[in-house]
């Protein structure tokens, strides 16, 4: 049946297996307008239709038109993971295509959908072209290595490029209903079926990728398929890690079995990867051990190595988590692609267990971590995002900059963000196992929707989230001859709040609250209204004082986003030397000529009198020597939300703030 621009998608990048052993399961949203919908609309209308030509001036598409003969030169690309980026486009392209409107004939609707299936079309066509007749398909291999496989599990990520290959296919086929790039993601994981196995099972590798990718691909590929040996797949590769198999090495989770790690290490991205397959296996197998492991590390990262933006990673060597509370500012790597396996682990941790804590990780990445980096228009980004860019900082671009890039050489962020706001609907809301009411995890104006015992419930939403509070629900459809629970999920930030349903009002005085959920149980009626009122307040956040790096400052919050000065609202002086009054109220000032329209936070400071220390930059601790006054010129602070930074000039910005 063609999907029209007005249905509901129904499925996303994770379906859950009708045996999954989950407490939520995804249920169908729809953004119609608000914050969320002007970000999806400038993916849609600039970053995705950029995606071929990017792809195509960087070489991957050339890549594939050597390996299947119908181009002449070198392979280019600096990486043998550049394949990937090709793939994580597909997935972006089918997931807007499910929202724009595509069929099993290849494509309808209006133009610019029209040219966006007639680009997948072409680019499937070169990755089927590409295959080799087993499966097997690496563009870096076939051509710069004479076709060996497999000799470099560490470094070649033949797996990784795989398992986004697989997700792209899956994608597609839910997305139109087409089997094209489903038969090749299927082909190659059948090749890798063939060769890799555990000892004794007469295959003749034992191995495992440097880079965690394909066990998640393999366990959305068995849902798919209903094919039990691409769970079992997925299964081996998980187990394998920590075996030594790859050297023992913390950087690619080879140091300690998963089942027995107590805390997340190495590079971010390969764990968070790794842990989002754990947690799809403990959902479809009902593993115990699995499931205690994935909370006990989620429980570990989040209070230990998690920045107040929801970014991860604190090294920018080896791109990997530091030690418990190792949080630096301006040496922060914060990937972006590591904010979106963030979500993507978090999401699945949600529908396991039920909890929205996991759902408030995803709120604040969101909007903070992953969002900052993509630029307001969509065309630049930002592979890293450090929380202070010191005054008088200059570098030139690139991937590891604190500049937006039009490309980079490692190229794998700005796919992947176009396919996480793509697919954006798939983590907005929930069904409980039994199908006895609808969770709404994320705020946006819009429609969820859920089967609830067969009987379809519709709830609307109109909120001018994340600027106001008020989050206006109406339920639409319903059955009403039985009662239902419409649960909304309280952010942890959220102190004040008050929901009105029919002729009661409730506030956090009184509401249950349970789990982060408020649950309203009632028979429902077309026409029922709640009024849920967040309070969003500004305010000041300090950090665990184990946190060296910001000991003595605080940052400012309102609502789920985090805010930041930058040098460009601030002439006349740098930011490095600046101190926030705490004891001067925060003020919100709507801004609609600014960035787009943003609320901001002003704040009263004032510039620290630091006396020149000539050539020893070290004096006396205060109360050692005659005290001098430090206060120095006052001075108005503003504080923008952090997710907008970099968008208007270079300069310096800081999130974390000095009270002395």
């Amino acid at each position: 049946m063609p999907r029209t621009s007005s249905a509901l998608p129904l499925t996303g990048p994770v379906r859950l297996g009708a045996d999954a052993r989950a407490a939520l399961r995804p249920a169908a949203a729809e953004v119609r307008a608000g914050f969320w919908h002007t970000r999806r609309e400038v993916n849609a209308r600039t970053s995705i239709p950029q995606g071929p030509g990017l792809l195509e001036s960087a070489g991957n598409l050339h890549n594939l038109r050597l390996v299947a003969g119908t181009a002449q030169g070198e392979h280019r690309g600096d990486f043998p993971f550049v394949d990937s980026d090709v793939y994580k486009w597909l997935e972006a392209a089918s997931w807007q295509l499910a929202q724009q409107g595509a069929d099993e004939d290849g494509g309808q609707g209006d133009p610019e959908t029209q040219r966006l299936a007639a680009d997948v079309d072409r680019i499937i066509s070169l990755v089927a072209g590409a295959q080799q007749p087993d499966g097997y398909l690496n563009t870096w291999f076939q051509i710069r290595k004479g076709g060996e496989r497999y000799q470099d599990l560490r470094w070649g990520h033949e797996l990784y490029c795989a398992g986004h290959l697989i997700q792209a296919a899956v994608a597609h086929h839910r997305a139109t209903g087409r089997d094209q790039l489903l038969d090749v993601g299927r082909r190659f994981a059948d090749q890798i079926e063939s060769v890799f196995g555990p000892p004794g099972s007469g295959k003749p590798i034992d191995g495992i990728d440097g880079h965690p990718e394909v066990e998640t691909a393999l366990v959305e590929l068995y849902r798919e398929t209903g094919e039990r040996r691409y769970l079992d797949l997925a299964g081996y590769f998980v187990d394998r890690y920590g075996h030594g198999l790859l050297g023992g090495a913390a950087y690619c989770q080879d140091r300690v079995p998963l089942r027995e790690a107590t805390t997340v290490e190495g590079h971010a991205v390969r764990q968070l990867y790794l842990l989002a397959a754990a947690t799809d296996l403990a959902t479809e197998t009902g593993d115990a051990e699995l499931r205690a492991a994935t909370e006990r590390l989620w429980q570990a990262m989040t209070a230990t190595k998690t920045h107040l933006t929801g970014g991860l990673g604190a090294h920018h060597d080896r791109e990997d988590f530091g030690d418990p509370f190792e949080l630096p500012n301006e040496r922060a790597y914060c990937e972006t692609c590591a904010a979106i396996a963030s979500v993507q682990w978090s999401w699945r941790m949600a529908l396991l267990t039920g909890e929205a804590r996991y759902s408030d990780l995803i709120e604040r990445t969101l909007y903070n971590g992953f969002l900052a980096g993509v630029s307001l228009d969509g065309e630049s980004w930002l592979y890293v995002n450090p929380l202070q860019v010191r005054d008088g900082h200059t570098d030139s671009g690139g991937d590891q900059s604190a500049r937006r890039t039009r490309w980079f050489r490692c190229a794998c962020c700005p796919p992947n963000a176009m396919r996480l706001l793509a697919g954006l609907e798939h983590y907005l809301s929930s069904t409980d196992a039994d199908g006895q009411g609808l969770q709404i995890h994320q705020y946006v104006t819009g429609r969820y929707r859920a089967d609830l015992g067969g009987t379809p419930v519709t709830v609307t939403a109109e909120t001018d989230y994340p600027w106001h509070g008020t989050i206006t629900l109406t339920v639409e459809e319903t059955p009403t001859d039985r009662p239902w629970t419409l649960s909304l999920r309280i952010p942890q930030w959220c102190s004040e709040y008050r929901v009105r349903c029919g002729t009661r009002t409730y506030d956090q005085t009184d509401a249950p609250v349970t789990d982060g959920w408020l649950r309203l149980e009632q028979e429902w009626a077309p026409g029922d209204q709640v009024v849920l009122e967040l309070g969003l307040e500004p305010r000041l956040t300090a950090a665990d004082p184990r946190v060296d790096a910001v000991r003595g400052c605080v940052a400012i919050e309102r609502g789920p986003l985090v805010y930041c000065l930058e040098q460009v609202d601030h002439p006349g002086g740098g930011l490095d030397d600046i101190v926030i009054d705490t004891t001067r109220p925060l003020v919100v000032k709507h801004r609609p000529d600014l960035l787009g329209g943003v609320t901001t936070v002003v704040a009263a400071g004032h510039h620290r009198r630091i006396p020149d220390a000539g050539w020893w930059p070290y004096q006396p601790a205060a109360g050692t020597a005659d005290p001098t006054s430090s206060a120095g010129e006052p001075v108005e602070l503003t504080a923008i939300p952090y997710h907008a930074w970099a968008n208007r000039q270079d300069g310096s910005m800081r999130v974390w703030l000095p009270t002395s």
